[in-house]
């Protein structure tokens, strides 16, 4: 859409070059915030959630901060204790406010410092969202040649589950960021009145007069949205409307009836689904960007369109086939990344974010470096994912390892199969470096304490067989000691390091760190043994011949054989 000379709302924000400003809705509550528990997922709007935020409200009036714990969460909401600290670690993950003191406890504290009770209502209330559904590939026969049916290094298809059947015909992909925006503002719309009563306070007066809003609780809505644009500063929500605006920091802006407040966020975003609209139209009109374009399969090893960054938004890593892929920090202009149908490949991202989510991967190595807020791991099969982070969330996922480095117990929700789990195996430079400049703690992993949640996840849209609904998910189980082994990240510059970071930051158990040193101790053993054994020539180009190709085959087997491609270049 070119620039508005005159803006098309009240929000509109006057620069030199007139450019409207839209509302959008925060992504990261949509993405990395639901959580599949029915007992958190009230569908008849402010109805039973009111009540509800009363009573949090007198919980929160009897302590000295005005929060609310994990105990009076799970009183109020009639869960487990594990499911309240789920739920406090979930909300501090999405939060809008880095300064907020559930984002900035440690992970020792998170129970006692507890929420804010209206970012946990609006929390709450979101947890009725159903995702946009996925879209099926544009090239389905190039998906096709490098998604195989069987691994290649196993040789076998294991036993699909009825569901996972049905969900495997086809091969999905992501939603477009417009797409997800639209949906997004449309759930906005359609649910903002009970948003909106959920915050108000009751005053004497009839109707719509009955309902008033403070600025202190309007501003609570920067959970749910913002206004700002592309490589632009957000705008504070009291800035953008025009009943807060330029109120005296020293004086309490007078509360404002909570439907001129309604109408006016109305207005914003059929402003903002109209301007979404438009984007997309001009885009099926035009030559596709690269952020938009679905790169053929087959052909990614060779095409240019690789990655893609928006100023705001997530650099998307997408299509790499049989290639070694590297992202460094100086990569990133966001905090945030999307690594979306990826296979039979090896990708490095060493850098501190905020955000990442993988998608659609199969028989590919993923290094995420130092995630702060929450990676979420979905529709993969047999791929080795290595992350130092602050949670992770695993969904629909079939033969995959995940070798973690986390501060919360990881999260598996939906349609597994044969996943496990295994301590953190890696370490690159700047890797501490990262982990303190997004706020993980190396002391403390929680790698083998999985949450299994149920296996049909209610905020999705798709139809599900009766009876499953109350199926758990299948959980995760340890990595055998003996199969463990360090992964080594290639110093692509030679001895030029500037970071300190010199081994893996996350203690090994005891019992992984016995069977390394078992391992080296037998591999001395064999090196001393072929090293004295006297041979004629021809038998040690027969044991030669013979090691290479047990060595060939163990590459192949284990999928280590990818790590090899940043050797050929792309």
């Amino acid at each position: 859409m070119t620039d508005s000379t005159e803006p098309p709302t009240p929000s509109t924000t006057s620069t030199s070059t007139r450019e409207a400003v839209y509302i959008h809705p925060r992504r990261e509550p949509f993405e990395h915030g639901l959580i599949p528990l029915p007992k958190l997922i009230f569908t008849d709007g402010a109805q039973t959630l009111g009540p509800l935020k009363d009573k949090l409200v007198q919980q929160s009036a009897q302590s000295p901060t005005h929060r609310v714990d994990s105990l009076a969460i799970s009183e109020t909401l009639q869960i487990s204790h594990d499911h309240a600290r789920l739920v406090l670690d979930t909300l501090g993950s999405v939060l809008h406010s880095d300064s907020d003191p559930l984002v900035t406890a440690k992970a020792t504290e998170i129970d006692s410092v507890g929420a804010n009770v209206y970012d946990l209502v609006l929390f709450l209330y979101i947890q009725s969202y159903k995702r946009l559904l996925p879209r099926t590939h544009k090239d389905s026969a190039a998906v096709a040649d490098v998604w195989p049916s069987t691994s290649a290094f196993d040789g076998y298809l294991s036993a699909l589950s009825p569901l996972q059947l049905v969900r495997s015909n086809s091969r999905r992909v992501m939603p477009s960021l417009a797409d997800e925006e639209a949906h997004q503002l449309s759930y906005l719309q359609k649910h903002l009145a009970n948003i909106l009563s959920l915050l108000s306070d009751s005053v004497e007066g009839e109707g719509d007069e009955s309902l008033v809003l403070t600025m202190e609780k309007f501003e609570h809505l920067e959970f749910l949205i913002y206004f700002g644009e592309k490589g632009s500063e957000r705008i504070p929500l009291g800035q953008a409307a025009p009943f807060f605006a330029n109120s005296d920091p020293d004086m309490p802006a007078a509360p404002v009836p909570t439907a001129q407040v309604h109408d006016w966020l109305l207005q914003n975003i059929a402003s903002a689904l109209e301007h979404v609209s438009e984007r997309v139209s001009a885009k099926e009109i035009g030559p596709p960007s690269a952020s938009d374009q679905d790169v053929p399969m087959a052909d990614a090893c060779t095409s240019s369109i690789k990655a893609s960054t928006s100023a705001s938004g997530p650099t998307f890593i997408e299509g790499i086939s049989k290639s070694s892929y590297l992202k460094q920090a100086s990569d990133f202009k966001g905090s945030s990344v999307k690594v979306i149908n990826c296979h039979d490949s090896v990708i490095y991202i060493l850098a501190p974010l905020r955000y990442a989510t993988i998608y659609g991967c199969s028989d590919a190595t993923i290094v995420l470096g130092a995630v702060g807020k929450a990676v979420r791991v979905e529709h993969c099969e047999r791929v080795h994912v290595i992350t130092a982070a602050k949670r992770i969330c695993i969904a629909n996922c079939r033969e995959c390892v995940f070798f973690l480095g986390v501060n919360q117990r990881p999260l598996i929700v939906g349609d597994n199969h044969k996943l496990q789990v295994a301590p953190y195996n890696t370490f690159y430079s700047q890797l501490e470096e990262h982990m303190t400049q997004v706020g993980i703690e190396g002391t403390i992993n929680r790698w083998d304490e999985p949450v299994a949640l149920g296996v049909v996840d209610p905020h999705d849209s798709l139809s599900h067989p009766a009876g499953v609904s109350d199926v758990q998910a299948e959980s995760a189980t340890r990595l055998d000691p003996d199969q463990f082994t360090n992964f080594l990240i290639p110093n692509w510059f030679g001895g030029e390091s500037s970071g300190s970071t010199k081994d893996n930051p996350f203690p090994l158990p005891d019992v992984y760190m016995a069977s390394q040193q078992r391992n080296h101790s037998n591999l001395g053993e064999i090196k001393q043994i072929l090293r004295e054994t006297q041979l004629e020539e021809s038998r040690k180009r027969e044991l030669s011949s013979a090691l290479h190709v047990h060595f060939k085959d163990w590459l192949y087997a284990s999928g280590n054989v990818r790590q090899l491609y940043c050797l050929q270049g792309d």
